[in-house]
């Protein structure tokens, strides 16, 4: 996965005519043998004043390596249950199984948590799913439910870093554009972001980050409250990988594509600490899961080594 120069990428789309999306799972996504299994263990979630009335499932993976006497990492990510599957297009708890024994990413503990839903009331009343409330809306809501209500109870039970560098999110589609606006809104607690084909188009007002981004590139007002100018210093501190493709989706709510080359461009002018790949693929896993690994090394590749 070589990096990209500038935004090569941006005219990549011009010369892709179809689907290729011949993505295949490199080595690191499948079990080696002498390499140790982290466990993992689901759950279940129900009580929520910021998001009332919903439930979920989540999955808790910890790595073998984890040490109650040192602080882990933590990873979280949205639609939890394609990416805690062992069979599935990413595969995370293999993947952190081989980094992790090799070094090459830090003891992480990884957090799959799935999108809400509202029960049905009986009868001929069905649940009601909250995905795309909590997704697609760029506000701190979902940011509030995972900092103050999910993830408190996890902490107690876990040694997790409270530095925000050692924080991440990530998610595919509307769960990536939910990742990014979790750490935009909270980027003293999740100081990287992952992102597969994310949403960053108008389902419910996702276009603005490419507008808002550039602006943390102007100095601070002279009369800005230290509590603003920290928080565009710690929007400026954010890690962030782009993934998409150039046959993903292009309908009534924008362009795929062209929504994430303009989050890149963004991304270069605020000169933050990015990273942009752009395939062939479409709207899928397919490309995200074939480089898993070697984002992971992206994201992780400073993070302090065990002495």
């Amino acid at each position: 996965m070589p990096p990209l120069t500038g935004l090569v990428a941006l005219a990549l789309s011009a010369v892709s005519l179809s689907a290729a999306d011949d993505y295949h799972l490199t080595p690191d996504c499948h079990p080696h043998p002498n390499v140790p299994h982290g466990t993992i263990s689901k759950h279940s979630w129900s009580s929520t004043n910021i998001l009332p009335g919903t439930v979920r499932e989540y999955w808790i993976y910890v790595p073998q390596q984890y040490d109650k006497n040192r602080p882990a990492c933590l990873m979280i990510f949205q639609d939890g249950s394609g990416y805690v599957s062992t069979n599935g297009q990413f595969r995370v708890p293999t993947v952190f199984d081989n980094l992790i024994h090799r070094g090459e990413m830090p003891v992480t503990i990884g957090i799959f948590v799935n999108p809400g839903t509202v029960p049905g009331s009986g009868g001929d009343h069905r649940s009601r799913p909250t995905r795309s409330f909590e997704y697609d809306t760029p506000d701190e809501r979902y940011g509030r439910f995972l900092s103050e209500e999910f993830l408190p109870p996890i902490e107690k039970q876990f040694n997790i870093t409270t530095n925000a560098a050692g924080r991440a999110v990530c998610g595919i589609s509307s769960g990536a554009i939910g990742a990014f606006s979790a750490a935009w809104h909270f980027p003293d607690r999740y100081g990287k972001v992952v992102s597969h084909i994310g949403s960053f188009v108008n389902i419910r007002g996702g276009q603005i980050f490419p507008s808002q981004i550039p602006q943390l590139k102007d100095r601070a007002p002279s009369d800005a409250s230290p509590v603003a100018a920290r928080l565009r210093t710690q929007r400026l501190g954010l890690r962030v990988f782009l993934q998409d493709g150039t046959n993903d989706l292009d309908n009534l709510h924008g362009n795929w594509p062209l929504a994430n080359q303009d989050m890149a461009a963004a991304l270069k002018f605020a000169e933050m600490d990015f990273r942009f790949e752009l395939g062939d693929g479409g709207h899928s896993g397919k490309h995200g899961g074939a480089i898993f690994p070697d984002t992971m090394r992206w994201l992780w590749r400073d993070w302090p080594k065990e002495k």
